[in-house]
């Protein structure tokens, strides 16, 4: 997989070129939207949130708290959520590519994977740089975000492709996923924090949502300057191991039948 990956490298750099411009192809300003739409989005949350409706976090006497609060669990909720959404869709969208015998269908998830890279690294740079316009930056701490990251993505990933497969045989998946999704998205503590919940329901979000302890855990390094708890992430970190390497394999073992299917 690796080595075809390599051989292909101009092939998948120049999908996810073309995935990213495909967005603002015949606008005027073109490319400028991808810095305009999340700079739009940072502001909403920082301003509005922060300041007309003077949104508050417990504890913490910073009016854009609960702005930044917002962004961080969006902006990394969206990444996870645009990696598995395009994954489940991933090869119906490329059946005519798959049905071709030399094409390398191993390098479709990380098209995915480098479109939705480069999108969040573009969003979270500029949030980043309001960080530090606004003398909010955590400093070099904020280098731990990426080993949180780099497992979040191997979970979204791995389902992304178990997901996809399946989907081609059973169209409901795609469907299912997207409402899935949105129950995900709100038992997640992402606009609100999970210190307003009881006891037992936090133990139940943190036990039982993989996502949730990611979450927290850039929140709170991006709020407060405080390091993950490394040891509680190994868990998660064989989980994720574990879901990429089945999902990878339920790839290969069925790759031939969705050519059929397709």
């Amino acid at each position: 997989m690796i080595g075809a990956i390599w051989r292909y490298r101009g092939f998948v750099w120049s999908s996810v070129r073309r995935d990213v411009l495909a967005r603002y192809r015949g606008s005027l300003l073109g490319s400028m939207w991808a810095i305009l739409n999340p700079l739009t989005l940072i502001l909403i949350y920082t301003v509005i949130f922060s300041r007309i409706m003077k949104a508050r976090l417990p504890n913490l006497e910073d009016p854009f708290a609960y702005g930044l609060y917002l962004c961080v669990g969006i902006l990394t909720w969206n990444y996870f959520s645009e990696v598995l959404s395009r994954s489940q869709i991933m090869f119906l969208e490329q059946g005519s590519l798959i049905k071709k015998t030399n094409f390398p269908r191993s390098t479709l998830p990380v098209i995915v994977v480098g479109t939705a890279t480069l999108n969040f690294a573009t969003v979270f740079g500029l949030f980043f740089l309001f960080l530090i316009l606004t003398d909010r930056f955590p400093g070099w701490i904020s280098l731990e975000l990426i080993p949180l990251l780099i497992v979040q993505l191997s979970f979204a990933v791995g389902l992304g492709l178990i997901l996809g497969t399946l989907n081609v045989f059973f169209r409901d998946v795609g469907q299912v996923v997207a409402i899935v999704l949105r129950f995900w998205f709100w038992l997640t503590p992402i606009v609100y924090p999970i210190s307003i919940l009881s006891e037992g329901n936090q133990s139940r979000i943190m036990t039982w949502n993989p996502l949730a302890k990611f979450v927290v855990a850039y929140q709170n390094l991006v709020l407060l300057g405080s390091r993950p708890a490394w040891v509680t992430f190994i868990p998660h970190g064989i989980v994720a191991a574990a879901v990429l390497v089945f999902g990878y394999v339920i790839f290969v073992k069925l790759s031939g039948e969705m050519v059929d299917e397709l």
